[in-house]
C-alpha cells in the first residue's frame, strides 16, 4: 500500500477506535492518524506472531478489524500512562 493508503486506513483505525473508547484524548486528527497507524502495525505483528493469521495485505475486513484493535491497545495504554502521570502530578 501507498503512503496515503496508509494514511487514510490509519485515520480510519484510529477514528473507530476512539469511537468505541471516547475520551479527552486531545491531539486533534494527526494523533488519531498516527494512533491507526500504530495501531495497524501492532495489529498486524500481533496477529502474525500470536495469533498465526498470515500476512496483513491491503484493505480487508482481517486487516481493519487487526488495525481497530492494535489501536484500542495503544489508545488503553496512553490512557493508562497518562493518567498515571497525571495522579503523581496532583499528589504533588
Amino acid at each position: 500500500m501507498g503512503i496515503v493508503s496508509w494514511i487514510l486506513f490509519g485515520l480510519a483505525a484510529g477514528a473507530i477506535a476512539k469511537l468505541i473508547m471516547p475520551g479527552k484524548d486531545g491531539g486533534g486528527w494527526i494523533a488519531t492518524i498516527l494512533l491507526g497507524i500504530g495501531g495497524a502495525m501492532l495489529g498486524g505483528l500481533l496477529g502474525h506472531r500470536l495469533l498465526d493469521l498470515g500476512t496483513v495485505t491491503g484493505f480487508n475486513v482481517r486487516s481493519f478489524a487487526l488495525a481497530v484493535g492494535g489501536a484500542l491497545v495503544l489508545l488503553f495504554a496512553y490512557r493508562l500512562l497518562t493518567r498515571s502521570r497525571r495522579k503523581r502530578r496532583d499528589d504533588a
